[in-house]
């Protein structure tokens, strides 16, 4: 198991310390707000320290001397990007994760070496989906990049026909098959895959 803190015990980092306590882990959450802890379930039996996170005092009350991970998740850019630095410069904590609520700035944490969540990157990839296609687009982030992976019902049109002449935008990739009977099939570009009826094609395309 682990030893992990969350900064900000807002409603993201109140479920991710109440679900990595859930999970068995050893959680401490750091706050500037007393209240803010609240948001933490009834039964969460990790450390709660109040103060301002880059603060290296506080970050030593919270135990970053020994932790495995941080999770910087406040609402604030600028602090998130200067407690992931302090954590991993001077308490030498290599798995550090920061939230990132502007995506502009996406290119100064990857420039400092820190690894990113955006929300926002996250959140207006599927409502754009949702609106436009109507189907579930997932988004995995690699470095300051983002791929999007979403699913399409084949064309009734190419049933029957193999797969490697489904027709692609030039943007996308095509990368396997969900079929009715809950199989996957990935596709490498090779394999002789003839599209059945309620197939559903996977893609993936660069976001950003």
């Amino acid at each position: 198991m682990m030893n992990v803190i969350v900064v900000g015990c807002g409603r993201l980092g109140a479920k991710i310390a109440n679900t990595l306590f859930r999970l068995g882990h050893t959680v401490s959450v750091i706050d500037k707000d007393n209240n803010a802890f609240n948001r933490l379930d009834d039964d969460f039996d990790g450390i709660t320290v109040l103060g301002m996170p880059m603060d290296m005092s506080v970050l030593r009350d919270a135990g970053v001397e020994n932790c495995d991970a941080v999770a910087v998740v406040t609402q604030d850019d600028n602090l998130n990007i200067t407690v992931s630095q302090i954590v991993k410069e001077f308490f030498y904590i290599d798995n550090v994760i920061a939230r990132i609520n502007d995506p502009a700035r996406k290119q100064v944490f990857y420039n400092l070496g820190l690894k990113t969540i955006c929300p926002t990157n996250l959140s207006y990839g599927v409502f754009v989906s949702t609106i436009t296609q109507k189907v579930m687009e997932k988004q995995i982030n690699f470095g300051i990049h983002s791929i999007g992976i979403n699913t399409k019902e084949v064309d009734p049109r190419m049933i029957g026909r193999a797969l490697k002449n489904m027709p692609v935008k030039s943007t996308e990739t095509i990368v396997g098959v969900s079929r009715a009977s809950g199989d996957l099939l990935l596709y490498d570009g090779r394999q002789n895959i003839i599209l059945n009826p309620k197939d559903k094609i996977i893609y993936g395309k660069v976001i950003d």
